[in-house]
């Protein structure tokens, strides 16, 4: 399964040659820098760039690119070297011609692939601003092994300034000989697609196997460009190896040209996102008023998309520093304290006593600034949160909105779904969605098991499956509520019958592919038809030839809930479903679970690679998820419909009927 690597993350390698996949929306020079147990480069002999392109081990392009592929056998590395740094570079802060820094561009895309394209983790390298120069990533060897690790830290001074705080003695020198081959070969370079067409806004039938920023390379045996199917997503789809941009499809870049153009990532445009909003002007000493869609996209949706994100790495941060700096000023005490007793002195005439008391009061100042700094930030947090929620469209937004009540099914996908909330202790009232990107990347499994409250209180396992199934009913309606008619279905497997009432929005609106699935037999009927469609159409993919399935045969993305597992589950069924689990997503087949891994423990270890490969949520709230910047517990909040609402149903029914519409 393909790691989708944050700033910071790493993800070990199990392969030595592989190949680096760059996109991005401008040409960009390539170079790959090799380092010693510290980084540091020993000479320019340890850096390939286009101006000496093979190096051992290493060979990047020879001229700059809005896309790169760039070679790398980690076995020729020589023992002195422990670390490989991929480094891209504007032309333009060098050549004198188009952006000069990487904030006024796209995000650049990073991928490493297999040499047979199946992608092992990509990297999309966000947060720049006025940097020209960016270390994207670097592999590197932890104790005989390597990994790959996610940097992105950028240089404003370009490639000189990288390469001296790399120890690189020889700095100016290597950064004035790359500009030269890159000024030299910048009109060979790949020139980028031609901007979208008013029709072209998100086309949802890509044509794909070129590498895309989130998601994976093409399947095996799938060389060339593949025909657009299964529901909208390139065909190959996601997770174990469909190529997926974080805002849609992509496109090949040696595709025919022709037809709209599929814009769904920036990398794919000429020229910058048109800037956001301006905020209002502030008062004198005041910070400036926040405004919804106040950050970078190409449309209002990818804007929001990018300020929530933005909002949930403030907090994040903000946070850190709170508690970074409480830590501090508790050390800082206790060390005072321990030198104040540890004086015989101090003990005469009340000076301890002092000492004590002069120690409390710096910590108390310390932490009342610290405060004071959060406080501020979580006042702008606030602020921006106000004006946010309501301007978020339906994909993104609480039951509670009242976008829903003017809901309409839609004609493209989003490009992420809300899955609840997300808080921290320190900012109790502050909700961050939490967003998941779309198509579906893994499956999710809703935890049914008896949870310990927050509050300390327990929650029985009948309330459990109950609240679990509930949830589930939420996060599935709202998957149909997004996608455009007929492109999403769903399947139930109910073995026992009961979460018949839970379920009873989506039975009752007809929005089902069928009556839930009960006992052993529905069990098994449900997993073979659903295990043969996977097969099917990764046979014909890998035939390449996906247009020639069954007459008939249903395009659109598949999602099965599963409740009450184990119960009807025999050792063939759960087989079948390690199988979906693990391939499904590939071709558009997705799982949902709501079960207690408890309950499902005398499968023994036979199911724990299920459990991982899926997004556990919660009924209740839970602070069992963590951010891999500084490993804050975020408490997770499950979506909840507003009590009495008919809101879901009204969604449901006006799902269903542009199903039979569009069936028609």
């Amino acid at each position: 399964m393909t790691a989708e690597l944050v700033r910071g993350q790493n993800h070990p390698l199990s392969q030595s040659r592989l190949e680096i996949r760059i996109s991005a929306g401008t040409p960009v020079a390539a170079a790959a820098a090799l380092g010693d147990e510290n980084g540091r480069i020993h000479g320019t002999e340890w850096v390939a760039h286009p101006g000496a392109p093979v190096q051992p081990g290493l060979e990047v392009s020879r001229q700059a690119a809005a896309d790169h592929r760039l070679a790398v056998d980690l076995d020729a590395m020589t023992d002195a070297v422990h670390r490989v740094s991929v480094l891209l570079a504007l032309p333009a802060a060098n050549a004198g011609a188009g952006p000069a820094r990487f904030g006024s561009v796209a995000a650049p895309f990073v991928a490493v692939t297999g040499l047979d394209g199946t992608e092992v983790a990509s990297y999309t390298i966000t947060g720049l601003n006025l940097e020209s120069a960016v270390v994207a990533l670097e592999l590197y060897r932890r104790q005989g092994a390597w990994k790959v690790r996610a940097v992105g830290q950028g240089y404003a001074g370009g490639l000189a300034e990288l390469f001296a705080d790399q120890g690189l003695s020889e700095a100016a020198q290597l950064a004035a000989g790359i500009d030269e081959a890159v000024a030299k070969g910048l009109v060979r370079s790949v020139q980028a697609p031609p901007p979208r067409t008013p029709e072209g806004d998100r086309s949802r039938q890509a044509a794909a196997p070129a590498v895309g920023p989130d998601q994976g390379a093409a399947p095996q045996g799938a060389p060339g460009p593949v025909p657009p199917a299964y529901g909208g997503q390139p065909a190959g789809g996601q997770g174990q190896g469909g190529p997926q941009p974080p805002y849609g499809g992509a496109t090949d870049p040696h595709a025919p040209s022709g037809g709209p153009v599929d814009y769904s990532h920036p990398r794919r445009q000429t020229s910058a996102p048109p800037p956001p909003p301006a905020a209002p002007p502030a008062q004198p000493g005041q910070p400036s008023r926040p405004v919804a869609g106040d950050a970078t996209g190409w449309s209002m949706e990818e804007r929001l998309y990018n300020q929530v994100w933005g909002m949930f790495e403030d907090l994040a941060r903000t946070a850190a520093a709170y508690r970074s700096a409480v830590d501090f000023a508790e050390s800082r005490m206790d060390k005072e304290l321990e030198q104040a007793l540890s004086d015989p002195r101090s003990r005469i005439g009340g000076q301890g006593d002092a000492a004590r008391e002069a120690a409390r009061a710096r910590y108390t100042q310390l932490v009342d600034q610290a405060r004071g700094s959060l406080d501020r930030d979580l006042d702008q947090l606030a602020a921006e949160s106000e004006v946010v929620e309501p301007a978020l469209p339906p994909a993104f937004a609480r039951w509670d909105n009242p976008c829903w009540h003017a809901y309409r099914v839609p004609m493209e996908i989003p490009m992420a779904l809300r899955l609840g909330d997300l808080r921290l202790p320190e900012a109790e009232s502050i909700r961050i969605p939490m967003l998941l990107r779309l198509p579906l990347e893994r499956g999710l499994w809703i935890d049914s098991g008896r949870t310990e409250s927050l509050d300390g209180s327990f929650t029985d396992s009948h309330d459990m499956r109950r609240l679990a199934m509930d949830t589930a009913v939420a996060h599935a309606a709202r998957l149909l509520a997004v996608y455009p008619a007929g492109e999403f279905t769903v399947h139930v497997v109910d073995p026992a019958g009961s979460g018949a009432q839970a379920l009873a929005p989506l039975t009752q609106t007809g929005v089902l592919a069928g009556p839930p699935a009960q006992g052993a037999a529905g069990v098994t009927e449900v997993l073979a038809r659903l295990t043969q469609r996977v097969d099917l159409v990764q046979m014909a993919l890998r035939g390449g030839a996906p247009d020639a399935l069954p007459p008939g045969f249903d395009t659109s993305q598949q999602l099965l809930i599963v409740n009450d597992f184990p119960h009807g589950f025999d050792d063939r069924a759960v087989n079948q479903l390690r199988y979906l689990v693990d391939e499904g997503p590939s071709v558009g087949v997705h799982l949902m679970m709501v079960a207690d891994r408890e309950e499902s423990a005398g499968y023994g270890p036979l199911l724990d690679p299920l459990w991982r490969s899926l997004l556990r949520l919660t009924a209740v709230p839970d602070d069992h998820l963590a951010d891999p910047w500084v490993g804050h517990a975020w408490t997770y909040e499950p979506p909840s419909v507003p009590p009495g609402s008919e809101v879901l149903r009204q969604v449901l029914t006006q799902v269903a009927e542009a199903r039979r519409t569009w069936n028609r």
